[in-house]
């Protein structure tokens, strides 16, 4: 916190580096209910829960800006190539250099990607393990779940993607933006040791 991510955060807002959180979630085709409280018993029509949407995306730290790369298949180290190349594609024309802030999750860390990184000039920080409360993109997942998800059934496996991708979108072009600043301030919450850290 003190050594890596701070300083790149105040050097992003200064406008002296470009600073993003990254990760994947993994939408699953279901109902997602809240709460039901009846008197009569009511079923819920729901799929399986083998089709899912995938989504690989980045935030900028400082002002929002959303990059994803979505797949039905899996997230890969191939998909973090294509989100790499949409970043560099963005801020090619940048003199400022760009920091990908990711968790340690093996198809993230493998040569493939690291190579390709460099080569793009951009730089890869991992995040310690278990530490999803310093990865800002983790809040915008919950948020997304939150707008599209929680309380919803869809029929159709395309309804349920379009949902999601109306909900990116909502991102995208700003229609989120005061509940998100609030949502993505920068924040973050730190624990201390555990009992059996101290022991």
């Amino acid at each position: 916190m003190d050594n890596e991510l701070s300083p790149r955060l105040t050097e992003a807002k200064e406008n002296k580096r470009v600073v993003y959180f990254a990760d994947a979630v993994h939408c699953v085709w279901g109902a997602f209910i809240a709460c039901v409280w009846c008197i009569i018993r009511i079923f819920i029509p729901t799929p399986s829960g083998r089709y899912r949407y995938n989504i690989l995306g980045c935030i900028n730290a400082i002002n929002h800006d959303l990059i994803t790369v979505c797949n039905t298949s899996y997230i890969n180290a191939l998909s973090v190539l294509e989100l790499l190349g949409k970043i560099y594609e963005k801020h090619k024309n940048e003199t400022i250099p760009v920091t990908v802030f990711l968790d340690n999750a093996k198809y993230q860390r493998c040569n493939l990607v690291t190579n390709r990184a460099k080569e793009l000039g951009i730089e890869l920080m991992f995040l310690p393990s278990y530490s999803p409360n310093l990865n800002l993109i983790e809040r915008l997942w919950k948020w997304l779940k939150k707008d599209c998800l929680n309380c919803k059934y869809y029929d159709e496996f395309r309804k349920f993607t379009s949902a999601i991708d109306t909900s990116l979108n909502k991102v995208a072009n700003g229609e989120a933006k005061e509940e998100l600043d609030s949502l993505l301030s920068l924040k973050f919450q730190s624990f201390g040791k555990s009992f059996y850290d101290r022991a």
